[in-house]
């Protein structure tokens, strides 16, 4: 310990048992052996005289105590992560970014785009990880984010990458097929848990009512889920149209009806207007300036 703060390996090997639920796992992911990282777990609660886990036969659950300490263990960890990355790409050995999105955006959208970022730099290694809900730079790892909005975030800069436009709804060719004259009255609605009044707000813009029987449907809690969920044949949802389009051109899926929903956000690339932007930060943006008059809205 050095001015009350604990041995970075106890730390690690703590995060890691409260992440994982078990020792063993832990040492496996830190390469340690099992009685390596429970010394260390236990000499750590002896350390601050707080029990952290409890511990019943070979699994361990977190008390209230451990909880809360595992997430700001987990939080200055991540954080420590990204100052080391920063360091490596001052110093010429490498550049990197780490960046959140949403979870669909990124497997549609920016994924496949960024094998043409690569070509260009290939000495930048972008990670990216899911977030779904809004957050503070301040409070996460992240270099920048690209995210869901009526407008940009408050304290950061940053472009608009393009308009959401419209949701539609969508459901399998089959699952039509067995419908009625009113395709829609038939069908079970899938809901996103992130767009809870979707539907509802769908319905009233076609003045017709919000049955008790459509709020019923299943909640997904990513579009992903949901356009799985449709191409099963599970139901009809409201998905973004940019998103969907392949598969209506290809025919994979259909639309019960021709009614749009109209939808007011875009989507954006910020970051904190209060750091510094590193050479791989401006890089990326510049890239996507670049390629997004290209290939024009996806909606």
């Amino acid at each position: 310990m050095r001015h009350g703060i604990p041995n970075l390996g106890a730390l690690q090997a703590f995060e890691a048992t409260a992440r994982l639920g078990s020792f063993s796992r832990a040492a496996e992911e830190l390469a340690l052996t099992h009685s390596a990282v429970y010394r260390q777990v236990t000499g750590l609660e002896e350390r601050l005289g707080v029990q952290l886990l409890t511990r019943v036969r070979r699994r361990v659950a977190l008390t209230d105590a451990g909880a809360e300490y595992a997430g700001r263990v987990r939080h200055h960890l991540e954080q420590l992560e990204k100052d080391t990355f920063g360091l490596v790409s001052r110093s010429g050995i490498g550049r990197s970014l780490h960046i959140a999105v949403l979870p669909t955006l990124a497997t549609t959208w920016l994924i496949p785009r960024l094998a043409d970022f690569k070509r260009r730099h290939g000495d930048i290694a972008v990670s990216l990880s899911v977030r779904t809900l809004p957050f503070q730079f301040k409070d996460q790892p992240f270099d920048a984010a690209i995210y869901h909005a009526p407008q940009r975030w408050p304290q950061t800069a940053g472009i608009k990458l393009f308009d959401e436009h419209e949701m539609v709804p969508v459901c399998s060719p089959s699952l039509l097929a067995e419908q009625g004259l009113d395709a829609m009255d038939g069908l079970t609605h899938l809901h996103m848990s992130s767009r809870p009044d979707a539907w509802r707000e769908w319905y009233r813009a076609q003045q017709r009512d919000y049955l008790p029987a459509i709020s019923a449907g299943p909640r997904y809690e990513l579009f992903t889920m949901t356009l799985a969920a449709v191409k099963a044949g599970l139901g009809v949802a409201l998905i973004p149209r940019f998103i969907v389009q392949p598969d209506l051109q290809a025919g994979k899926l259909v639309m019960p009806s021709q009614a749009i929903l109209a939808v007011q956000e875009s989507y954006y690339f910020g970051y904190p207007s209060s750091s510094e932007r590193s050479e791989a930060l401006l890089a990326f943006e510049a890239w996507l300036v670049e390629i997004i008059p290209t290939i024009g809205s996806p909606a």
